[in-house]
């Protein structure tokens, strides 16, 4: 266990001697940063024999580290054994971050290398400040560690589809035009794009290079006059140039970029995110240009859904809310008479889901926790490892699809019989604290941050707390994680607060964790709405998209105030309305029960 991937170190430290190179880095991303990583750019596990989705390899001439988060311990320990791996546990006392130990290991006048397109530009230019002191040299335009890789997957490519203006709301044409306004506030002549949902947002396309985001590798160059598409030629159907002719964009190929951004006119300020863009194609710009080193104009203006993309959202959500209910009610039922595990009844929702009109795919994998695998926050079921689940305890099912008319996400947790005190406790706590930032009024001008504390309070109040943060944005027919706007209470600055405007949708989902016992999260998705405006300002609330009923079995009012059972009680009523219209016979009996008044 573990011979070969000592043997791919061991050669890998032999080319980066050829090539003067003393430290290497190895991530896990593809070129755009994308959330899910497709084989092809899998190096670090090739190289690590490490298969969780998080982590980064350094390889020097004396050792190779890698960093993984809390998730993964458990699995690198058992998955690098053998490798001659040092595991280094990030954020564990005296564990150092990688710039860190960098700055203690690395001496004057060395080289850091690493693949410039996989490499983000914040990491990148974070190692530049971190070393600034010992004249290091980057070398950053080779994949080093790719001749190593003889068997290596192809890079994925797939058919692109066109969003009609019918669905999205408007045309590309209508896009372009928002953008180059914000572009001529910033004084930006030129804009590049790497981040690839924004581009599917901006020329209402869609592909499936990504697992579960609906994307096509791609990136786009835009000035006064001038869209760029640089996108893989295979991608490109008739419909596909028809529509890119019809809205005035320029195709060219793919790999094209780097040429491109080396001969193009850069005389005025170009505007690139180095938060959303490869330290390679960063360098490229500032090395021409005066830049504008700001979030892509395309996140907010996507972020701020049309009212025709609503439409269909608040539609979408009621269809993905019967399935998930009538889910629930079929394992509460079925539960301790049937065999079943994490797997199988993961397995039996996404069929389901897939019977929905409009079901594209999962907007994520499926998240199956039986009790205390639920208190990993985003434990996975495989195939080596899951848990048959019995007629006991909390079962959390965090799941969503992506479909024609939108992508939702939607997480409950259910008890399948015997919960103890503290369990209902928490399961009280944690659904007061999503009905109260979901009631919520507030002012104009607000970010998450300024709101987060209303879900937080009731845990904070006993001294609780959950590890992640109550928020983020969701796209339509896009990424399930979606930015720029995000609900939490930490103050972060590589990520920019921005303010909740109408229109906005975002996750409202509190959790409780207790290692070796429970996990319990209760997510619904809501829609920023505008309330009444005095001479105080413009107040803005929430409004539920999902409506799924909250386990009355779990429960205990003697933990709530009563304004705490008067939200359950008007959560479950418009449920009730909402759902009732989908079902019948039995299945209306268990919606009105579990609905009832407390």
């Amino acid at each position: 266990m573990g011979e070969v991937e000592r043997q791919r170190i061991t050669a890998l430290q032999e080319l980066l001697k050829e090539a003067g190179i003393d430290y290497y880095i190895v991530p896990t991303a593809d070129y755009h940063n994308s959330e899910y990583v497709n084989a092809h750019f899998k190096m670090r596990e090739f190289l690590s024999g490490f298969t969780g989705s998080a982590g980064t390899l350094v390889v020097s001439a004396k050792e190779a580290g890698l960093w993984t988060d809390g998730r993964y311990f458990v699995q690198a320990e058992n998955e690098l054994k053998g490798s001659g791996i040092v595991l280094y546990k990030m954020m564990e006392e005296g564990v150092p971050k990688i710039k860190e130990y960098l700055e203690k290991n690395v001496m004057q006048g060395q080289t850091i290398g690493f693949d410039g397109r996989v490499v983000d530009a914040f990491f990148g230019k974070e190692l530049e400040e971190t070393l600034a002191e010992k004249n290091i040299t980057f070398v950053y335009d080779r994949d080093i560690a790719a001749q190593l890789w003889k068997d290596r997957p192809a890079r994925p490519v797939s058919k692109l589809w066109i969003v009609s203006e019918e669905n999205c709301g408007m045309s590309v044409a209508e896009k372009l035009a928002k953008v180059r306004e914000k572009m001529a506030e910033e004084g930006a002549a030129h804009l590049l794009i790497s981040k690839l949902d924004d581009i599917m947002w901006l020329y209402n396309i869609r592909a499936n290079d990504v697992d579960c985001n609906p994307v096509a590798l791609s990136y786009t160059y835009i000035s006064k006059d001038k869209a760029i598409l640089f996108i893989q030629t295979e991608a490109l159907t008739e419909e596909a140039k028809q529509h890119f002719e019809k809205s005035g964009v320029i195709c060219e190929k793919y790999d094209n970029i780097v040429l491109y951004l080396k001969e193009c006119d850069m005389s005025q300020k170009v505007w690139c995110s180095s938060a959303d863009i490869s330290y390679m194609l960063y360098k490229l710009v500032q090395n021409r240009a005066e830049l504008v080193d700001k979030n892509n104009p395309t996140e907010l203006l996507k972020a701020v859904k049309n009212p025709v993309e609503l439409e269909h959202i608040r539609e979408c959500y009621i269809k993905d809310s019967v399935v998930l209910t009538k889910f629930l009610f079929w394992l509460k039922e079925n539960v301790g008479k049937t065999p079943m595990d994490e797997l199988s009844v993961a397995a039996k929702l996404d069929s389901m889901r897939a019977e929905i009109p409009g079901f594209l795919d999962l907007s994520f994998p499926t998240i199956s926790a039986y009790k205390s695998n639920a208190a990993m926050a985003h434990y996975s079921a495989t195939e080596e490892h899951f848990s048959t689940i019995e007629a006991d305890g909390f079962y959390l099912v965090d799941s969503g699809g992506q479909y024609q008319g939108g992508t939702t996400d939607v997480t409950r947790t259910i008890a399948l019989g015997v919960v103890t005190d503290e369990m209902k406790l928490h399961f009280t706590m944690v659904a007061c604290a999503m009905l109260r930032l979901a009631d919520a009024k507030f002012l104009q001008g607000c970010t998450g941050r300024n709101l987060d504390i209303i879900a937080r309070e009731p845990l904070w109040q006993s001294g609780l707390d959950y590890k992640h943060g109550t928020g983020h944005g969701i796209g339509y027919i896009l990424n399930v994680h979606e930015g720029p706007h995000s609900l939490r209470w930490q103050y972060r600055p590589e990520l920019p607060e921005t303010e909740l405007e109408e229109g906005m949708i975002v996750s409202d989902e509190p959790g409780m964790y207790v290692q070796d016992s429970h996990g319990i999260r209760t997510e619904n998705i809501v829609e920023v709405v505008k309330e009444n405006k005095n001479e105080y300002g413009q107040f803005l609330g929430f409004r539920h998209l999902t409506y799924v009923p909250i386990d009355l079995d779990a429960i205990d009012t003697q933990y709530m105030e009563p304004s705490d059972v008067r939200k359950l009680n008007v959560y479950h009523e418009s449920v009730y309305e909402k759902l009732s219209p989908y079902f019948e016979g039995t299945e209306l009996t268990m919606l009105r029960e579990a609905t009832r008044a407390i």
